[in-house]
C-alpha cells in the first residue's frame, strides 16, 4: 500500500467513498427540507385559470362586440395554422368543434389548441410517415426484412402517426376522468350537507369545490368553473349541460340531469343528491370487488414465473446438496 493511501475495498479508496456518500446524503437532506419548507399550493394555478375564465365569461355578457374582442387573446401560431388549414380546405366546423370538446374533456381549456390537434393529424403522417418510408426503403437498414413485413411497418407507422393526437387526448380523457370518478360521491355528500344547510346552487358548488380541491383537484377545477358559470350565465340550464359535456362520465351526465329537473319541477334536492351518492358508493363498491376478483387469475402467471421457482430453489435446494456430497462422498 502507497504512503498516504487510504484502506481500500475491492479497489476503491473507502475514505473517497465515505465522502462521496456523505456529500450525496447531505444534498438529499437539503433538498427534502426545501421541499417540506416551499410546499407549494396545487390549486393556485387552477384558480388563476378559472379566474381568467371567470372574466370572459363577465365580458362576454356584459361587454359590448368591439371590447370583447380586444380581451379575446389569440395565439399567432394557432391563427396560423388555422389560415393554413382554410387555404387547403380541410378544416370543416364538425372536427373542430369535437375537438374542442376533447380538449375539454382532457383538462385543456384553450379552444384554440383544437386547430393544432388537425393540423397533427394532417402533418405528423407525413413527417413520420416519410421518415420511416424513407428509412425502410431508402436505407439497407430492414434489407433482410420480406416485402410484407416492410409495408406492414410502414402502413402501421402511418396509422399511428395520425392516431397519435386522439390516443394522446383519449389517454388524458381516461385519466382525468378515473380521478373524477374517484371523488364523485363524497362530493355528493358534501352538496347533500350544503343543500340542506339552506345554500344556494352556485354556493354549494363553490363550497364543495373549495373543500375537494386538495384531494380531488379535477373534480374541484370543474365544480369551480360551474359555479362561476352558474353565477354569470343567464341560463343555469346551461351550466349544468356544459359540466356534462366537459366530463366523460355517465355518472356527472346522471348529476346534471338531476340538477336540470330540480331546477325545473322544484322538487327537493338533498333527498335527490342522497339517492344519487348511495348508487355512486354502491357502483364504486362494485368495481372494487370486481378487481379483488381478477387479482388471483392475474397473478397467476407471476406466481408461476417468479415466485414458485424461488420457493421450490430454497425448499429443494439444501436436499439437493445434502444428496450430491452424499453420492459423492460414497464414490470415494
Amino acid at each position: 500500500m502507497g504512503e498516504g493511501q487510504g484502506p481500500t475495498l475491492l479497489g476503491v479508496d473507502v475514505m473517497w467513498a465515505a465522502t462521496l456518500l456523505a456529500t450525496v446524503a447531505t444534498l438529499a437532506v437539503m433538498l427534502a427540507l426545501y421541499a417540506a419548507v416551499t410546499v407549494r399550493d396545487p390549486m393556485a394555478k387552477r384558480v388563476k385559470a378559472l379566474n381568467d375564465r371567470r372574466e370572459q365569461l363577465k365580458a362576454g355578457i356584459t361587454a359590448s362586440t368591439k371590447r370583447r374582442a380586444k380581451l379575446v387573446q389569440r395565439n399567432e401560431t394557432t391563427d396560423w395554422i388555422r389560415g393554413f388549414l382554410q387555404g387547403m380546405k380541410v378544416l370543416q366546423d364538425d372536427q373542430v368543434k369535437a375537438a374542442q370538446i376533447k380538449l375539454a374533456q382532457a383538462g385543456i381549456r384553450s379552444k384554440e389548441w383544437a386547430v393544432a390537434v388537425i393540423f397533427g393529424r394532417l402533418v405528423l403522417p407525413i413527417v413520420l410517415g416519410g421518415a420511416m418510408a424513407f428509412w425502410v426503403y431508402g436505407t439497407d437498414a430492414f434489407a433482410d426484412w420480406t416485402t410484407l413485413k416492410r409495408y406492414g411497418l410502414v402502413a402501421g407507422s402511418l396509422i399511428l402517426s395520425y392516431k397519435a393526437p386522439d390516443l394522446f387526448l383519449k389517454n388524458k380523457i381516461g385519466k382525468r376522468s378515473d380521478a373524477i370518478r374517484k371523488g364523485l360521491p363524497d362530493a355528493l355528500d358534501l352538496l347533500v350537507i350544503c343543500a340542506e344547510a339552506g345554500l344556494t346552487v352556485d354556493a354549494a358548488f363553490h363550497r364543495v369545490a373549495k373543500e375537494l380541491g386538495r384531494g380531488y383537484p379535477e373534480l374541484g377545477d370543474e365544480f369551480t368553473l360551474t359555479a362561476i358559470e352558474l353565477g354569470f350565465l343567464t341560463d343555469r340550464r346551461t351550466a349544468f349541460e356544459n359540466l356534462a359535456t366537459r366530463v366523460d362520465l355517465d355518472a356527472v351526465k346522471g348529476v346534471t340531469t338531476t340538477m336540470i329537473q330540480t331546477e325545473k319541477y322544484g322538487t327537493p334536492l338533498a333527498s335527490a343528491l342522497r339517492v344519487l351518492s348511495a348508487e355512486f358508493r354502491n357502483e364504486r363498491m362494485m368495481r372494487a370487488e370486481e378487481k379483488a376478483a381478477r387479482l388471483p387469475a392475474i397473478m397467476t402467471v407471476p406466481l408461476i414465473l417468479f415466485i414458485l421457482p424461488v420457493l421450490f430453489v430454497v425448499i429443494l435446494g439444501p436436499a439437493a446438496c445434502s444428496i450430491s456430497d452424499t453420492m459423492t462422498s460414497g464414490a470415494l
